[in-house]
């Protein structure tokens, strides 16, 4: 799970340095297509099994919420530091519990929705509205939460009913064939060092894919959720190193409201079953 969620930093750190030159759309379409290719040579001996789906409407739903989600972090991985893009990321794990007790009948409790509003206040800490710093590319990364768990609630509703990898080859397909359908419009050309980026985004998103896989197959979801805010760590490092960037103390301050606001709300969902 923390090499899942390291390979996703990594490409985090990437899309954060070649979406300024190329684009936001090229950029995605990066990371889709290059997806879509490694898992289609993957699931290619069992493709017709794979390829089979139960719920179609839903997993094209799940795709437009996942892309609608990294549509919304790389915009705002392009105009704000990694760190408070990474850092108001994290409020999706109380947001799938909130959305989980509106729409799929989960029960939330006073405790639970302490755990809520104390990450929402922390994500407001690091966007400060009306501060000198604010920016409405604050606003993307919340975006980006909040269709994330979107999708993550489609995906349980799903459950086991559906493969793993049926799941991962719609989500990359719906993805790959609008993007690839919009990229001659919004491409601006690349040089060979992009196209080294464009490559490299596809192989770590896809390999932090896969971990994350294989995690969840030998470890319970639960016991692993609290590892994702690992991600925190290494976005404050790779912002340093790459960018020169070093979140204020406000900023660290919120990460840790919401970290500690997901954990907490994580002990109440499962160790306390």
């Amino acid at each position: 799970m923390v090499s899942a969620i390291f390979s996703f930093t990594i490409m985090d750190a990437i899309v954060k340095g070649l979406a300024p030159d190329i684009g936001i759309m090229p950029t995605l379409w990066a990371r889709y297509a290059g997806q879509m290719l490694i898992v289609t040579v993957l699931i290619w001996p069992r493709r017709r099994v794979v390829v089979r789906t139960k719920y179609p409407k839903i997993q094209i739903l799940r795709s437009f919420a996942l892309m609608g989600a990294t549509w919304f972090f790389f915009t705002g991985l392009a105009n704000i530091g990694l760190a408070e893009a990474s850092a108001i990321m994290g409020v999706n794990p109380v947001l799938i519990t909130l959305g989980a007790a509106l729409f799929l009948g989960e029960r939330l409790g006073v405790r639970r929705v302490v755990g809520i509003l104390a990450a929402m206040i922390g994500a407001l800490i690091i966007i400060r509205p009306g501060s000198d710093l604010f920016s409405i590319y604050a606003i993307f990364p919340l975006l980006a939460a909040a269709c994330y768990s979107c999708y993550a609630l489609l995906t349980r509703f799903v459950g086991s009913d559906e493969d793993v990898w049926t799941s991962l080859f719609y989500t990359g397909l719906v993805g790959m064939l609008i993007l690839s359908a919009m990229l001659p419009f919004v491409w601006q050309g690349a040089n060979g060092t992009d196209w080294v980026k464009m490559a490299a985004i596809a192989f770590v998103g896809t390999t932090g894919q896969l971990l994350l896989i294989r995690a969840l197959r030998l470890g319970e979801a639960s016991m692993l959720a609290p590892f994702s805010y690992t991600g925190l760590i290494f976005a404050i490092l790779w912002g340093a190193l790459f960018y020169n960037e070093f979140p204020d103390q406000w900023t660290l301050i919120g990460a840790v409201i919401i970290a500690t606001a997901g954990i907490y709300v994580w002990y109440r969902e499962t160790f306390r079953k």
